[in-house]
């Protein structure tokens, strides 16, 4: 059986998210694959990995799960996560499973299970595969009924599709930050081949990421603005780990805001499909609401989660869903972030809009937000957020709106605050909007000392 602390689950909002060789080991991993085929009935499994140095060792302990549950498996090697999500779909394989822990640091690695449809799987689905493995109720395969395993290489697949539905009429000239990681090779391969031409930097697959941070944000990227401005290159593109998010640096050399950039192509995606709802998590930013809604469209928030916006895009039959850290969903091509799609249809975006990158954002609201994460031990962090409800309401006694979708989040007179447990890691965050910095850090200063305080009673 698996030991977990009190109340912890397996299974986070990306799937299961540990310290390798502590958290997440080859038995773990090996279970999981008998798990997921007992659960699934797969007949055929997909599997790929980042460029984590732990990767091959949990695939082969994951594969090897897979085919004691009598599955066969095809390997397609290093991948990014969304290239592993759409050939699932495409190749018509039952389950598709991602070795990954995205933007985390290079000790943590993670395993993320797709279903044939290119979705994650849901909180229904992943507690069933964690009820399996707690009990062990595992289907294992007759020896004359054991799987077999294929090495496969369909990539090119990914990259016909890209090149026959995303077509660019302009040489754009961007700069590509892998970081290392999985889009290492895929990313410079498709900008080329839609005619761009693309500059590559820390395209060396290294799991150690010796580079930059696996997280492209606007400290890690700090190199890379120097180099789109050295080169006079169009813009550039940082991606994480593997390849589910983008961030972008204009030609002036500018990291662009996150929440910025969501706002500014959801309402463009509303504008040419003449209306429509956009999915965003509790964490977004207000603007986004603002630019929506000008072109006709209407916002839905969920949880925080790729897994919990692929599902309201489904079921809201949503035009375009996405989260504040560079993570789009464009449900026209399938239902997983895709950091190189994302990047290809802004150049799209910025192609029929006729615009910079600059000049594409400049029409949103430059509201204020503050992020900021509290260390809190996994096996509490749970019962910490039970008491952080009745403690906001009395910090902010005049707020105007409680949402408990995700976590705990007040609309104020002057912004929002959101308070909710991170699903990958032992972390509670915290995110605050307003229209002043001032008022900005006023309330993120209330909210942090409040989580703190709880925390620290926890401990005592």
């Amino acid at each position: 059986m698996v030991k977990r602390g009190l109340g912890s689950k397996l299974f986070g909002s990306s799937g299961v998210r540990g310290l390798v060789n502590v958290g997440l080991t080859p038995i773990l991993a090996a279970k999981i694959g008998l798990a997921v085929v007992t659960f699934s009935k797969a007949k055929r499994v997909l599997v790929a990995r980042d460029t984590r140095v732990s990767g091959l060792m949990l695939q082969e302990a994951l594969v090897s799960g897979l085919l004691a549950g009598g599955a066969n498996v095809n390997c397609l090697g290093v991948m990014p996560t969304p290239v592993l999500a759409y050939l699932t779909e495409k190749l018509k394989a039952d389950v598709g499973v991602m070795i990954t822990a995205s933007h985390n640091p290079p000790q943590y690695n993670g395993i993320k299970i797709f279903g044939k449809d290119s979705q994650a799987y849901g909180d229904g689905s992943q507690n069933e595969v964690e009820r399996m493995i707690e009990n062990e109720s595992f289907r294992r395969g007759d020896w004359r009924n054991i799987g077999k395993a294929l090495n496969i290489d369909e990539s090119h697949l990914y990259v016909e599709m890209m090149r026959k539905r995303a077509k660019l009429h302009k040489k754009w000239h961007v700069i590509v930050d892998s970081g290392c990681g999985a889009t290492y090779n895929l990313a410079p391969v498709i900008f080329e081949a839609l005619g761009c031409k693309a500059t590559s930097i820390n395209s060396q697959p290294d799991g150690f990421f010796p580079a930059r941070s696996p997280e492209p944000n606007i400290e890690s990227l700090k190199p890379l603005a120097k180099i789109v401005l050295e080169l006079d290159a169009d813009l550039g593109i940082g991606y994480d780990g593997d390849g589910d998010r983008a961030a972008f640096i204009d030609a002036e050399g500018n990291f662009v805001d996150f929440d910025r950039v969501l706002a500014a192509y959801a309402a463009y995606v509303v504008k040419k499909s003449g209306g429509g709802i956009v999915v965003v998590n509790v964490e977004s930013s207000m603007r986004i609401e603002k630019m929506v809604k000008t072109h006709g469209g209407k916002v839905v928030r969920t949880r925080v989660g790729d897994v919990y916006v692929a599902e309201d895009i489904k079921r809201h039959n949503a035009v375009f869903g996405g989260e504040p850290c560079g993570a789009w969903i464009h449900p026209e091509f399938h239902y997983c972030p895709d950091g190189i799609l994302s990047s290809v249809m802004l150049l799209k975006a910025l192609e029929d809009e006729n615009k910079s990158l600059s000049e594409f954002i400049a029409e949103t609201p430059q509201y204020q937000v503050l992020r900021e994460s509290i260390t809190c031990k996994k096996e509490v962090k749970h019962k910490v957020m039970k008491k952080v409800e009745e403690g906001l309401r009395a910090v902010f006694p005049a707020y105007k709106k409680c949402s408990t979708v995700d976590g705990v989040r007040l609309v104020l007179r002057n912004g929002w605050i959101l308070v909710r447990a991170s699903g990958t890691e032992p972390r509670i965050r915290i995110t605050v909007e307003s229209e002043s910095l001032k008022a900005a850090r006023e309330i993120m200063k209330k909210g942090a000392a409040l989580v703190k305080k709880l925390v620290g009673e926890m401990k005592r």
